[in-house]
């Protein structure tokens, strides 16, 4: 079966082709963050509710301190949750206040305490400084009732969550979270924690992209690992059933001991393609049900599967989660310290350190060894120059795009 190998814009196109959100649900303010926003939240209160102080002093008229020194007459005080509740401020009179507590009627003005002396009888005299508009808080300077503070399709984050609960919510309405079920692949696996036996080594690839499913607002469901038998591997499969996404790891370059490909067309799903012009990561398979359920196999070595899921399944998951504002980290342009090769056919995510030179100039330094299976390299690195097919030789200081590395 011919299968041409796709750049990296093609195959995430098809990946995402035709996606649509999950659905609605209500959820409580402290299950929200990660979520995605569903609908435009407006505003049920006013905020703030009154005119408020921002510092603590003198609640005055304006026109009364227009003249320094001014002697003017304390009449009471007003404190957070305490208002005033004396009659409306007259010429020449103050009211004590305190930071967040709202203005007495009649009053238009805050004189901070530093700018003011008392004395015994409880005159204040106010001998320094004009009031200054910053110090009074006008109600409805955030947001006024029924405005929309945080549009649909936004990642909600803490901050969003805080706005959300000044406003009076105390649940919102979410895209459900995607469900990516994730399904290691090989006779060679054990779970972490076991000691590998001879030809062995240690499951560690679902565990990194379970974290990163997590965090772009995905649930992850590690199904354990499958056994390089077709029944093994329909018999996991079958577990994902009611997941969005279903991402396999290894197999999946379609080979003679590959059996993941056999495994999904068993399971209804009609391949798409199974090779990209990626380093690393050649071996990307994408296959789809008719459910709409979609399934990605990324490669079993791990920088391939991690770097994989980072290109591929996260856009995926804000996709299915209905997001305006992508996650994506940012791309930049740094010069190299040290010299590159020409790139061969396939688009390349070197492993890199981003670092900044003495006058301020991003500089990367792409490590010693590209080697797909070395996680310790992924691990320190904190960027990926990302070369494109047939990029020519580079020397020293010449420039080169970056990846900074949110994962």
């Amino acid at each position: 079966m011919s299968n041409p190998a796709l750049s990296v814009d093609e195959a995430l196109a098809r990946i995402l082709d035709g996606v649509r959100p999950t659905q609605n649900e209500s959820v409580a303010l402290l299950e929200a963050a990660g979520r995605t926003l569903a609908e435009p939240l407006n505003a049920k209160l006013t905020q703030p509710p009154f005119h408020a102080s921002a510092m603590d002093g003198y609640a005055v008229r304006a026109a009364d301190v227009a003249t320094l020194p001014a002697r003017l007459t304390l009449t009471g005080e007003a404190a957070a949750g305490h208002p005033f509740s004396g009659l409306p401020l007259r010429p020449g009179e103050t009211v004590r206040i305190f930071t967040g507590a709202p203005l007495p009627q009649g009053s238009d003005a805050i004189v901070i305490q530093e700018n003011t002396e008392r004395e015994a009888d409880g005159t204040v005299i106010v001998v320094d400084g004009t009031p200054d508009p910053g110090h009074v808080r006008a109600a409805g300077g955030d947001f006024v009732t029924g405005a929309t503070t945080i549009e649909a399709g936004t990642r909600l984050m803490p901050r969003h969550i805080a706005l959300a609960a000044a406003m009076g919510h105390a649940a919102l309405p979410t895209r459900r979270k995607p469900v990516v079920a994730i399904l290691a692949t090989g006779d060679e696996l054990v779970t972490p924690g076991i000691t590998p036996g001879p030809g062995q080594i240690v499951a560690s690839n679902s565990y990194a992209i379970a974290a990163m499913v997590t965090r772009a607002g995905g649930e992850a469901r590690l199904l354990g690992i499958a056994r390089d038998t077709l029944d093994s591997l329909k018999s996991h499969l079958d577990q994902a059933a009611d997941a969005d996404v279903l991402i396999t790891i290894g197999g999946a370059s379609v080979g003679d001991h590959d059996l993941v490909s056999q495994a999904l067309e068993a399971n209804g799903f009609e391949l798409d393609f199974w090779k990209i012009a990626m380093r690393p990561g050649k071996p990307l398979m994408f296959a789809q049900a008719k459910s709409g359920q979609r399934a990605i196999g990324v490669p079993g070595n791990p920088v391939s599967s991690i770097i994989c899921t980072a290109i591929f399944v996260i856009p995926l998951i804000e996709a299915l989660s209905g997001a305006i504002r992508s996650a994506a980290p940012t791309h930049t342009e740094a010069r190299l310290t040290t010299p590159l090769e020409k790139n061969g056919p396939r688009q390349h995510y070197m492993r890199a350190e981003l670092t900044l030179a003495a006058d301020g100039t991003p500089t990367v330094t792409p490590a010693s060894s590209q080697d797909s299976a070395l996680l310790t390299i992924l691990a320190r690195a904190n960027a990926l120059i990302v070369r494109p097919p047939y990029a020519p030789p580079l020397a020293e200081g010449d420039k080169v795009t970056v990846r900074t590395i949110d994962f």
